[in-house]
């Protein structure tokens, strides 16, 4: 009887060597995904870029109002960078390029230039292109109300 019932007892469950072995494995294969992120596609990093640019512009456009004073959007096409007034840089990712269509006198270098929103609203205006993957979107501010559009090129 005592060893029919043992018999019993050790097949109903699993040992404390089998739980520790599928939970090391289990915790290797989640490290594994975590570790390696998600994919993330150019066209993400499109989206993503002409989002923070376009509100980073209508940022600058509503400070300008809001402290009765000009402020510029400037946009760094070579180290794909932006930044405006008071506020620290931003950089886009690597697989963007950027390009730049704003008045000759709004040019700081031959990889700078600027849009200027004055208080009124207005603006120099401008359009900033960015592409990734195969796909080009544009940013644009309208001179008169300073107005922020977004456009996909038409290929």
């Amino acid at each position: 009887m005592t060893l029919q019932s043992d018999i019993h007892r050790r097949a109903a469950g699993f040992t404390l060597i089998e739980i520790v072995v599928v939970m090391a494995l289990m915790s290797l294969m989640i490290a594994m995904v975590v570790g390696r992120g998600m994919p993330v596609s150019p066209a993400t990093h499109l989206k993503g870029a002409v989002r923070q640019v376009s509100g980073a512009l209508r940022e600058a456009r509503s400070e300008s109002v809001m402290s009765n004073r000009s402020v510029y959007f400037n946009l760094d096409t070579v180290n794909r960078r932006f930044w405006w007034g008071d506020h620290p840089a931003v950089t886009l990712t690597g697989d963007l390029s950027l390009a730049l269509l704003t008045a000759s006198d709004q040019t700081v270098g031959d990889a700078v230039g600027r849009i200027r929103f004055d208080p009124d609203g207005g603006s120099t205006g401008g359009r900033v292109a960015i592409a990734g993957g195969d796909k080009t979107l544009w940013v644009g501010v309208d001179w008169l109300s300073g107005r922020v559009s977004i456009a996909e090129k038409q290929q």
